[in-house]
């Protein structure tokens, strides 16, 4: 029997059997449509005040019918070809009740998307039929461009060579530059939750929306709903599903992304309801990540981390298809295909998480000679894009990517820095963090993480320009405590000095012990840095006059790789050296010691 498609319940068995008599009808090879079936949509229309669509193919046969409600209609899966360079083969004629003929903006998008041979929509307008016709146009240079006529009457509408055109819009489309239409962005729409207790749902779409251009998507527009919990299904209402559906059609968006972690069910749930491609703010950092990866090791990382996260994503029936054993009852398929793809993933988890923990162990023995060396070592961490890569190119010329972007680098950078007082130190750029981490991640980049939880200083550069910077410091203190490293001796660099116009935010701040504020940029500030450092560094160090006998002169290398060597002068008596020291180095050599020796102040705000 043939099917009505949409919002038929309240419909008389008399109005659905005229919809179903639409199946029965067949239009001339070359028009679009007869006169007399156009009046029969218009007439069943003005009785139930809904919008009525047919879909016919290039036969001229009727292969759907639907109802929609006063202002759209639902389109159900038609079969049709799909391709760069063709259109799908399918025409829609729709009623529009109540108004003109004008195409809408959804009718526009599910042209395009679609890939309709051409779309029409009919009104009646005060007693007078007309029609508008919409089409690809074969002259644009994009696929989304189209073409209208109209209002034009039924009868205009049947005597265009429908046959001519068709083939010629496919024409066009077939001579146009395809890589042209490959390397469109991503058109995407963002959705958020605002839940009590967390960020302000404005802010957070907006740094979601910063996220989505970094990794490649125009975004086409933002979309927010209060609920006290997500739904379980869908994760946002059915009301508001609706609303994102209709604004998807419009804007022709092909990505939906949402502001939270989706579980796989509601991940699921939203791509049949939608139609569309679905990913939630953890895939997206995730994918940028991936983007900014560049040393062996942050690429293995992102890999472990995207393993991670994809595996319980894998759609199916589960253990009930996992593989059969031997014995009578148990012969059968044997593994399905989604059971090798999870046994895989498993085993690629594995094997990446045994190559991480010997770049590990790597690290540590690089940790080991340092901590030996006792050369004081220094991590910047901070938010995101508040200024740590240009920071360090600042402190030591190290020519590391800086961009306002968020997730710039990724692959953390340690360089020796030495200060104003000929002190040298370590100084390491880390990955920025960022609200809502994923879980996924911190567990990927642990080994890198260690350099934070091991380093003697952390520098919490923050942007305090941003209006959420107090948001962003908690939530870099939510990663520490994660690692306990939150109670590491800390200097907070309050960065971006020459954004901010507010003299007593400044004032404010700076009241807070170990507290500057710099400009990375302007390098407004950083000498003031350089001071807090040399104090921090000069605990660490005891300031030495050495005078080492020419028979142990050997002792001269290890001053060079445990301390900072000032001065070496070779006199009568020996080789005079200056130099600063830690305290274990110091006492071993304090035999030598020529004049006082001199203690430095620790570290002041």
């Amino acid at each position: 029997m043939p099917e009505v498609y949409g919002e038929i319940s309240g419909l008389r068995k008399s109005i659905i059997d005229r919809l179903e008599q639409f199946y029965a009808a067949t239009v001339p090879f070359g028009q679009i449509i007869l006169p007399e079936l156009a009046s029969e949509l218009l007439a069943i229309t003005a009785q139930i005040n809904r919008e009525v669509a047919i879909y016919l193919n290039r036969r001229g046969q009727v292969t759907a019918v639907a109802v929609g409600d006063v202002r759209t209609v639902a389109l159900p899966e038609l079969d049709g070809r799909r391709a760069e360079n063709r259109l799908c083969g399918i025409r829609c004629i729709h009623t529009h009740p109540g108004s003109d003929s004008e195409l809408s903006g959804p009718d526009l998008t599910a042209l395009t998307v679609m890939r309709y041979d051409v779309m029409v929509a009919i009104s009646e307008n005060q007693g007078v039929a007309e029609a508008s016709l919409g089409f690809i146009s074969p002259a644009s240079a994009a696929i989304s461009e189209v073409s209208t006529i109209g209002p034009i009457s039924l009868q205009e509408l049947a005597q265009i060579d429908f046959t001519y055109l068709y083939l010629e819009i496919e024409r066009q489309l077939g001579i146009k530059n395809r890589s042209a239409i490959t390397a469109e962005k991503e058109k995407a729409l963002l959705v958020g939750v605002e839940k009590h207790g967390g960020w302000e749902i404005t802010a957070s779409l907006e740094e979601l929306a910063q996220l989505a251009e970094t990794a490649g998507a125009e975004v086409l527009g933002v979309i927010s709903q209060k609920k006290e919990r997500p739904d379980p299904a869908l994760f946002i209402g059915r009301g508001k599903l609706e609303e994102v559906r209709l604004l998807r059609q419009q804007y022709g968006a092909n990505l939906v992304i949402f502001d939270d972690e989706l579980s796989p069910a509601q991940q699921r749930n939203l791509e049949q309801a939608l139609n569309v491609k679905i990913i939630d703010r953890t895939a997206l950092i995730l994918d940028i990540f991936a983007q900014r990866a560049r040393s062996h090791e942050g690429k293995l990382q992102v890999e472990l981390a995207q393993l991670k996260y994809n595996l319980p994503r894998l759609g199916g029936q589960g253990l009930v298809l996992s593989r059969l054993g031997g014995g009578i009852g148990t012969r059968g398929p044997g593994e399905t295909k989604l059971e090798v793809d999870r046994r895989r993933i498993r085993g690629r988890i594995s094997e990446i998480e045994k190559e991480i923990d010997n770049i590990r162990k790597h690290r540590g023995l690089h940790r080991e000679r340092r901590q030996q060396a006792k050369i004081p070592t220094i991590a910047l961490v901070g938010y995101t894009n508040a200024g740590k890569s240009t920071l360090l190119n600042k402190l030591t010329n190290a020519g590391v990517l800086a961009e306002d972007k968020l997730f710039a680098t990724l692959d953390p950078t340690t360089r020796r820095i030495t200060l104003p007082s000929g002190k040298e130190t370590l100084l390491t750029d880390t990955v920025g963090f960022i609200q809502k981490l994923p879980h996924q991640l911190i567990a990927a980049f642990r080994a890198t993480f260690e350099e934070v939880v091991q380093a003697d200083l952390l520098l919490h550069v923050q942007d305090i320009s941003h209006p959420l910077f107090e948001e962003q410091c908690g939530a870099v203190f939510e990663v520490l405590r994660e690692f306990k490293a939150d109670t590491k001796p800390l200097i907070n660099v309050y960065n971006k000095l020459d954004k901010i116009g507010d003299p007593y935010l400044l004032q404010r701040l700076l009241r807070q012990p170990c507290s500057v504020a710099i400009s990375a940029l302007t390098g407004e500030g950083i000498d003031r840095l350089f001071t807090m450092l040399d104090a921090f560094v000069s605990v660490h160090l005891i300031d030495m006059d050495l005078l080492l006998p020419y028979s142990e002169s050997g002792l001269l290398s290890r001053l060079y790789d445990g301390g900072t060597v000032h001065s070496v002068e070779y006199r009568d008596g020996g080789i005079a050296v200056k130099a600063s020291l830690p305290q274990d180095l110091a006492n071993r050599l304090k035999n030598f010691i020529q004049g006082d020796v001199t203690t430095n102040d620790p570290i002041s705000g």
